[in-house]
């Protein structure tokens, strides 16, 4: 069959042959390209990679044998096993779940690891009650801009977007932020997340970045603020004090889409592409080609704005 394959520790994916699947296998529809396949690829997770050659990818939608069509995800798919970047993918020891009737594959796919990312801190993790000011830091890739919308559609009074793409926080605004921030040019950070909040600091922090932007954000926070962190683009260690968190009674929780048991999974994940469906949550999804896999690896590396998601 038909893959991306990955031949070399760091390299790029080429479009070559790769065995069939072994077992239960599903017909791949759409599989998005996401920043875990590009760092299983780099050989910088602890888990490693698969046996060179692989396929890669984590995610799929696809078409079982009977004629459904699921989201597959989860277990050693694409982590230390073949992925799903194939015109077919074994299911193994990952999940499969059922996608929503009147949902494309492609919205689909894209709503898979990024959409839940920006969803399940707010629905799951720490869920809204209702009247929360939302800080959504990395605010322009797919995650934060799920993130934001999920945000105003759980009940949040005020949910401002930053990030340091100007064009993503315009797209932010678009999609529902009431405030932007860029923060390559708003100076001292503590400053100017309380600023926007009128000097009284986020209630709310959906954080992708720790670092830097993470540090700051938990000084700019309200007292009993909660901070959800999920990722690390902006450094995997920063400096917090520890009268920072115990004074204001701050939640810190950590969040990981893997982490999640199988039910919860699958509820949630219906429930955000419900939301898609109706038009609630919009995602950018562009389709790739199999073919232009090797580039849209090299966007992906980059900040591709979309979310690129190939199709065998």
């Amino acid at each position: 069959m038909r893959a991306a394959l990955i031949r070399a520790v760091g390299a790029l994916p080429e479009v070559g042959e790769a065995p069939e699947p072994v077992g239960e296998a599903i017909e791949i529809l759409a599989s998005p390209i996401n920043p875990i396949d590009l760092a299983v690829s780099r050989g910088v997770l602890a888990s490693g990679h698969p046996e060179l050659p692989y396929v890669p990818g984590c995610e799929a939608v696809g078409r079982t044998a009977d004629g459904r069509i699921v989201w597959l995800f989860g277990g050693s798919l694409g982590r230390t096993s073949d992925g799903a970047l194939a015109e077919r993918a074994g299911v193994g020891d990952a999940f499969t779940v059922d996608v929503p009737d009147g949902a494309e594959p492609l919205l689909a796919a894209g709503l898979g690891i990024a959409g839940l990312a920006g969803w399940l801190p707010f629905a799951w993790r720490a869920p809204l009650v209702g009247g929360e000011n939302v800080l959504v830091l990395g605010a322009t890739g797919s995650v934060g801009l799920v993130a934001v919308q999920t945000a105003k559609v759980l009940g949040a009074a005020r949910v401002v977007a930053a990030g340091r793409s100007a064009a993503g926080l315009r797209r932010a605004a678009d999609l529902g932020a009431d405030a932007t921030l860029q923060l390559d040019e708003a100076g001292d950070l503590v400053t100017a997340f309380k600023d926007v909040f009128d000097g009284a600091g986020p209630s709310y922090v959906f954080d992708p970045l720790w670092g830097e932007p993470g540090a700051a954000a938990v000084l700019a926070a309200a007292p009993h603020a909660t901070i959800v962190n999920l990722g690390q683009s902006a450094g995997a260690t920063a400096t917090l004090s520890s009268e920072a968190v115990r004074f204001k009674d701050l939640s810190i929780l950590g969040m990981s889409v893997y982490n999640l048991p199988a039910a919860p999974l699958a509820e949630q994940y219906r429930r955000l592409v419900e939301h898609a469906i109706a038009g609630d949550i919009r995602l950018d999804v562009e389709q790739v080609p199999l073919d232009s896999v090797a580039d849209a690896w090299r966007r992906q590396a980059e900040g591709a704005g979309a979310k690129l998601v190939v199709v065998p």
